[in-house]
C-alpha cells in the first residue's frame, strides 16, 4: 500500500470535489430557482402627520377615505438557477393565472404597481388579463391582503420589483405587521420546488462560497485521510534489525528509556537489554565478533580486547548509600578509605551509632566497583566474608564483606542490612527514602563538585563495537540517538551528563 500514489488521488479529489460542487449547485440541483426578497416593509404613520408629510396625508381608499396607518411593501421576484423559467414551468391550475400569490395578514391592499423590471420585454407578461391583481378578504384568523402575480418567464437572472400599498385592517395601532407569507411552486425546482427567501448579492458569489468551502474541506481533509491510508515514514536517520545491548549494568536505565524511545520513533528497530556487568560486556562483545551486540562500559576497558573500539557517551556520578540507623552522613575521604579497609569496625569511631560495619561490594568485574576502586579508594578489595551480609563465613573476620551482582540488588541489600554500606550509580540511589547518600569531605555528588575537582567519585560511560561499525547500521544509529538531542535529554534526566556538554566532550572528563 506504500507504493500506492495517494497524493496523486488526493489531489485529483481535490479537483474533482469542487466541480462537482459547482455542477450540483447550479446544474443538478440548483437548474430551476424562483426565489424573491423583500425590499422594504414600513409604515407612514409617523411621517403622515409630520409638517412635512405633503402629499403622504392625502393617501385615501378608491371611496376616499383616508388610509389607516399605511404602509409600503417592495418585493422583487427573480429567477436564480441557472436556466429558463416557462410559463408552464409553474405549479398552478391552468384555469388560474397566478403563478405567484402574496399574502399580508392584517392588512388590506390599497394598490399595487410592478416595477423595475430587468429586461422590458417583461412587461407583456403583466398586460390586461394576465392575471395581475390583487383582492382583500376576511378570514377567521382576521383580514387578509392577497396580490396575484402571473406565471411570468424568466430567463436566467431576469427579475422584477411589485411595489405594494396597503393599510391596517385589525389589531393595534403600532403593532409590528407579520412578514408578508410568498406562495410559489416551480416544477423540478431546487428541494421541493418552492420559492425562496433569497439574499442580497452583495459580496462574494454564492458559487465562489461553494467552492472555497468545498476546497476548504479537502484540504483540511487530506492529511487525515493521508495518515489513515500512509504509513508515517521514519526518519532519515532510523535504521531498523536487532541488537543486544550488554554491561553496565549502572547505565542501564538510561539505556532502557533510551531504546524504548528510539523504537518509537523507529518501529523497524528491536533492542534486547542483556546487562549483568561492563566486564562481563566487554566479553560477551569480544566473543559475538559482529555487529549485534553493543556493551557499555564504566570507564575504559583497559590493555584486553584490542578489537574493541570506545565512544565516549556520558559523564556518570556515583555515591556512596548507607543504612539510616547507622547515623552518618558525612565522611573524609581518609575516613572512606578507613571503613573499606576494615580498620573502621563500629560506625561510633566515626561519630555514628552503635553499629557494627557491613560493606556491600559489587562483583569484582563490576565496572561501578572498579570506578570505586580507582577513584576513591586507591586500592583493590579484598574479597567477601559472608553470602547473607549478616554473618561471616568464618569468626576471624572483624568486617563483614559480602557482594551483589546488581546495582538494584545492592541498594536493596544496603536498605535492609543493619550498618550496611554500598555504592552505585547517583541516579539509581535517588530518591530512595530507605538510603542516605554519603558526602565526601562535605562534597554532594553534583556535577559542579566533580567539575572543579572536590568530588572524586565520577566515572566516563564508555560504548563499545566490535571494530567499526557501518554508519547505515543500528548500532550506529542508536549512538548517534544517544549523543543527539533526544538522547542527551535522556542522559541528564538520570542525573548524568552528556559528554558535548563537557569543556572536554572528546575525553568526556571535568577540566
Amino acid at each position: 500500500m506504500s507504493d500506492f500514489p495517494w497524493q496523486s488521488v488526493l489531489a485529483v479529489v481535490g479537483l474533482l470535489v469542487p466541480i462537482f460542487a459547482f455542477l450540483w449547485e447550479f446544474v443538478l440541483v440548483g437548474r430551476k430557482r424562483l426565489g424573491y426578497r423583500v425590499q422594504m416593509d414600513t409604515t407612514a404613520r409617523l411621517e403622515a402627520t409630520s409638517q412635512h408629510a405633503g402629499t403622504w396625508r392625502q393617501l385615501e381608499q378608491e371611496s376616499g377615505k383616508p388610509l389607516v396607518e399605511p404602509s409600503f411593501v417592495l418585493l422583487r421576484i427573480e429567477n436564480t438557477g441557472s436556466t429558463n423559467i416557462d410559463h408552464d414551468d409553474y405549479v398552478a391550475n391552468k384555469k388560474h393565472d397566478a403563478g405567484v400569490t402574496i399574502r399580508f395578514h392584517g392588512r388590506r391592499v390599497a394598490g399595487m404597481v410592478v416595477t423595475d423590471l430587468s429586461d422590458q420585454f417583461l412587461r407583456d407578461n403583466f398586460s390586461d388579463g394576465s392575471g395581475l391583481g390583487y383582492e382583500n378578504k376576511t378570514e377567521p384568523r382576521g383580514a387578509v391582503g392577497t396580490i396575484k402575480l402571473p406565471r411570468t418567464q424568466l430567463n436566467r437572472g431576469q427579475h422584477f420589483k411589485v411595489l405594494v400599498v396597503l393599510e391596517r385592517a385589525g389589531g393595534d395601532e403600532g403593532t409590528k405587521f407579520r412578514e408578508p407569507e410568498v406562495v410559489a411552486g416551480i416544477k423540478g425546482g431546487v428541494g421541493r420546488g418552492g420559492i425562496s427567501e433569497t439574499k442580497s448579492r452583495t459580496g462574494i458569489p454564492r458559487w465562489i462560497t461553494v467552492l472555497i468551502y468545498a476546497l476548504v474541506a479537502v484540504c483540511l481533509a487530506e492529511p487525515f485521510v493521508y495518515s489513515l491510508v500512509v504509513p508515517k515514514p521514519a526518519p532519515l536517520d532510523c535504521a531498523s534489525g536487532t541488537v543486544r545491548i550488554t554491561g553496565s549494568t549502572a547505565f542501564t536505565p538510561v539505556l532502557a528509556e533510551a531504546t524504548a524511545s528510539y523504537t518509537r520513533t523507529c518501529p523497524g528497530a528491536v533492542f534486547t537489554l542483556d546487562t549483568h556487568g561492563s566486564a562481563q560486556g566487554l566479553d560477551a562483545l569480544n566473543q559475538a565478533e559482529n555487529a549485534g551486540v553493543l556493551a557499555f562500559s564504566d570507564g575504559v576497558k583497559g590493555n584486553r580486547q584490542p578489537e574493541l573500539l570506545p565512544r565516549p557517551i556520558a559523564f556518570l556520578l556515583f555515591t556512596l548509600v548507607i543504612n539510616r540507623d547507622a547515623g552518618v552522613q558525612d565522611l573524609t575521604l581518609a575516613q572512606v578509605k578507613a571503613v573499606f579497609s576494615g580498620q573502621v569496625t563500629n560506625w561510633r569511631q566515626v561519630g555514628g551509632n552503635d553499629r557494627p560495619v557491613r560493606l556491600i561490594d559489587r562483583e569484582s568485574d563490576s565496572g561501578t566497583r572498579t570506578t570505586f576502586e580507582q577513584r576513591v579508594l586507591g586500592t583493590v578489595e579484598p574479597g567477601e566474608n559472608s553470602n547473607d551480609c549478616v554473618e561471616p563465613k568464618t569468626a576471624t573476620a572483624d568486617v563483614i564483606r559480602c557482594r551483589r551482582s546488581d546495582t538494584d540488588d545492592l541498594l536493596n541489600t544496603v536498605a535492609a542490612t543493619s550498618g550496611a554500606i554500598g555504592y552505585s550509580e547517583l541516579g539509581a540511589a535517588t530518591g530512595r527514602a530507605d538510603l542516605v547518600p554519603v558526602r565526601i569531605d562535605g562534597q554532594a555528588a553534583t556535577l559542579e563538585a566533580a567539575d572543579h575537582g572536590a568530588y572524586p567519585f565520577w566515572q566516563t560511560e564508555y560504548a563499545y563495537t566490535y571494530g567499526d561499525v557501518g554508519a547505515a547500521t543500528l548500532p550506529a544509529s542508536f549512538l548517534r540517538y544517544l549523543t543527539d538531542q533526544v538522547g542527551a535529554d535522556i542522559i541528564r534526566s538520570h542525573g548524568d551528563r552528556p559528554c558535548a556538554e563537557l569543556e572536554n566532550p572528546v575525553r568526556c572528563s571535568p577540566s
